[in-house]
């Protein structure tokens, strides 16, 4: 069979609205018969015959199962960082909690164990990593696990906390909300 026959046929097996992102490795795993070269030409052929858009480097959507897309950006900094820890903070934890009134859109903000960064994905958006030294352990009281993003996510007081210590703006905190929530 032709490996792009291959190809769309794993992804039409294994895709599904949990299980839409694929890194190239995952891809490599469908056809690990097949060359660099040859495996980089399946993914650009695949990539325009829209059998897969690329979210970002690396990481790849299967655009034909119906997926939460609000929730894309953070699927994808779980899958980017799946081996490191990572937790929504700063502004992404402080807007969905009501304590900065202006909503980031298409930008999420995370700490990470990992080096800083931002990752442009394209038209779905940026996700931002910022480097902590702080151990998962220190922070356990201040983290739940967000089951629909796929990450940690610090409470008000530890996201607060994160702003400081990033030397991050404040001025769009409401401090009388920050207040009532820490």
């Amino acid at each position: 069979m032709q490996p792009i026959k291959t190809l769309k046929r794993v992804l039409e097996t294994l895709a599904d609205a949990e299980h839409y992102l694929f890194t190239l490795n995952d891809l490599q795993g469908a056809i690990p018969e097949l060359g660099a070269g040859a495996f980089k030409a399946l993914v650009c052929r695949a990539e325009k015959d829209g059998m897969l858009t690329r979210v970002c480097r690396g990481l790849y959507l299967y655009p034909k199962v119906n997926y939460q897309q609000g929730l894309l950006l953070y699927h994808a900094a779980a899958r980017l960082r799946a081996d490191e820890f990572c937790y929504i903070s700063l502004e992404s934890a402080l807007s969905d909690a009501g304590v900065i009134s202006q909503i980031p859109m298409n930008w999420i903000t995370l700490m990470t164990s990992g080096r800083s960064g931002i990752i442009g994905c394209g038209a779905f958006g940026h996700i931002e990593y910022i480097h902590t030294k702080r151990r998962p352990e220190n922070l356990a009281a201040h983290l739940t696990y967000d089951t629909r993003c796929r990450l940690w996510r610090a409470s008000v007081a530890l996201a607060l906390m994160d702003m400081h210590l990033t030397r991050r703006s404040t001025d769009l905190i409401d401090r009388e909300t920050a207040h009532e929530l820490v």
